[in-house]
């Protein structure tokens, strides 16, 4: 976990955070600029999960450019385009996309604005929720004709959901703290698509009750609360070993793959993880079918 780059949804809360106001903007999946054409041949995506996406519905060869991000071997050779919150217009200009997959945020407003403005057609996918991804899923489907294999993706998910409810209702119900950095500390809170996770895993989310999706939580008031769980979710462990300290009593955990990290059709898998991670005593075939 460690080794890994930034996750996109980290970048997506420190955005948010830094824009003073956690929470997330409001609004469906929608385009800017042009519509893309009937079929779309070239797709550059400034985001793994968007990338995940294409990828999962079978679209993968319409990709020409991905973020910088992005790790999969699948696209390796692919052009880079920068990042979330600082997409390169000019990279992307070069590539002639008929279709850009953004993840709208105050970082990259003017950046998307811009290539719109150039005749490139973007399409703007929040990603804040669990109704979001799926939103999103189908979104990407209908726009690359992949309508069938959209829904699938969605169907496959929601039914894990309801099986990990099913298992959850049995289980005890810990109490945890979901971070994402840890200078400052910033945890999943309302409205985060991890909140509704924990949730789902049958978990109850300490930060529930505070200002936003993507809160700077105070230090003090996660160690008031004292979670029985804290899952560490952050790349980087600078001010770790503080909090770690002040939560000596909490289990600690880390997230074991991107799946948590990045809303897409891997996030079904990725509660079937967090639901291990809260519940390690149960086995896997008390009632998850894998």
């Amino acid at each position: 976990m460690k080794t890994r780059l930034v996750p996109f949804v980290l970048l997506a809360a420190l955005c948010l955070v830094t824009a003073a106001r956690a929470a997330p903007p409001k609004g469906g999946p929608r385009f800017l600029g042009p519509k893309p054409p009937e079929k779309v041949k070239r797709v550059v995506t400034l985001a793994p999960s968007f990338t995940e996406t294409v990828m999962a519905l079978g679209a993968g060869s319409t990709l020409v450019g991905v973020s910088r991000f992005d790790e999969a071997k699948e696209v390796a050779g692919l052009p880079r385009v920068g990042g979330f919150i600082d997409p390169s217009i000019e990279a992307v200009v070069a590539l002639e996309p008929d279709l850009v997959l953004v993840q709208p945020g105050p970082g990259n407003q003017r950046s998307v604005e811009k290539l719109a403005e150039l005749g490139i057609p973007v399409l703007l996918l929040p990603l804040h929720t669990v109704a979001d991804t799926l939103a999103a899923l189908r979104a990407v489907g209908k726009a690359l004709g992949k309508e069938t294999e959209a829904a699938a993706l969605v169907q496959r998910i929601e039914s894990t959901r309801v099986r990990i409810r099913e298992a959850s209702r049995k289980l005890e119900s810990p109490r945890v703290l979901f971070v994402y950095g840890f200078t400052p500390l910033v945890v999943a809170g309302p409205g985060s698509f991890a909140d509704e996770l924990l949730r789902d895993a049958g978990a109850r989310n300490v930060a529930a009750d505070a200002s936003g999706a993507y809160p700077v939580y105070p230090v003090e008031r996660a160690v008031g609360v004292s979670p029985d769980v804290v899952v560490d979710a952050s790349d980087v462990d600078v001010g770790k070993d503080t909090l770690r300290a002040l939560l000596s009593e909490s289990r600690w955990v880390e997230v074991p793959s991107m799946a948590l990290l990045q809303p897409g059709p891997s996030l079904g898998r990725g509660l079937e993880e967090l639901f291990q991670l809260l519940h390690p005593t149960v086995k896997p075939d008390a009632g998850i079918a894998r």
